[in-house]
């Protein structure tokens, strides 16, 4: 693949922190990034570099992006839901209002959407789900009938359920711990929910598993199941190959796509989710 090819709407700028406010376990960072929101779309990613000029991390950090907006006093703003786990992530959620950062956006592919109005059922685990808010509101837009599925493992890592119920016309929440909503996992009503017959598409964000589980269900059914995978990506552009997944084309050939380019969204029929993390 060519490099005029990739990602052409992208762009490499600083941007202005806008706020960071801390939301349970999470930071919800907002970015001034003017007319290039008009590019970034449910599902693009955004690569940012982190720490400052002397820092040992060299590599960029993927962030997905949660919502965007050109309404308002700022005018283009782009939002990122941030986990502090690791040292970029972390130095990441210390930049306060007027800081600086800079990012490579729009990146991967993004969300389909459906054409004619449908049930959409979205699915999130733990901060994962961050990005299915935006989706939640262009899909409403389109006419659809949008349900939520919010899980995790214990309370404190379910992002934003208030803000979730707002965004969608019923959300269930299961904690494995039953600390919060429902003792059990996202994937528990998905059986009797698709034997209903309510749910044409599946829109899911977070930990591997999670998706290999919602996908096994529904290629058991005529729904298609939209997933944006979790793998760790370096350059985020295409260059590294360290994000591959194996996936499955039209004739049963399996090629180690890049999640950077062809995903992180992806049919979840055709990830050979058995095999992710093996060679092939």
């Amino acid at each position: 693949m060519m490099a005029s090819t990739i990602n052409k709407r992208a762009e490499q700028i600083d941007v202005t922190v806008l706020s960071n406010k801390r939301i349970g376990a999470y930071h919800q960072i907002l970015l001034n990034i003017g007319e290039l929101v008009l590019h970034c779309h449910p599902g693009n990613f955004v690569a940012i570099s982190v720490g400052d000029k002397t820092s040992s991390m060299v590599l960029r950090r993927a962030f997905a992006i949660s919502r965007v907006s050109h309404r308002g006093e700022y005018g283009g703003t782009l939002e990122l839901i941030v986990a502090p786990h690791g040292s970029g992530s972390r130095w990441l959620c210390e930049q306060g209002e007027g800081a600086t950062v800079n990012i490579v956006a729009p990146l991967g592919t993004a969300f389909g959407i459906p054409t004619n109005p449908a049930q959409a059922l979205l699915i999130g685990g733990g901060y994962g789900s961050a990005p299915l808010f935006g989706l939640a509101e262009v899909l409403k837009s389109r006419g659809c009938r949008v349900d939520m599925i919010l899980g995790a493992s214990t309370s404190n890592k379910i992002y934003a359920p208030i803000e979730g119920k707002r965004s969608v016309n019923s959300l269930k929440i299961f904690t494995e711990d039953g600390s919060t909503g429902i003792l059990g996992k996202v994937t528990d009503p998905l059986p009797s929910l698709i034997a209903e017959g309510v749910v044409d598409v599946i829109y899911s964000c977070g930990p591997m598993g999670m998706l290999s589980a919602i996908s096994a269900i529904a290629q058991s059914s005529q729904v298609v199941h939209q997933c944006a995978v979790e793998e760790s990506m370096a350059c985020g552009i295409g260059i590294c190959m360290t994000c591959v997944i194996p996936v499955v084309d039209a004739t049963g050939v399996i090629s180690m796509l890049r999640t950077c380019i062809e995903g992180p969204v992806m049919d979840g029929s055709t990830v050979q989710w058995d095999l992710v993390g093996k060679v092939v």
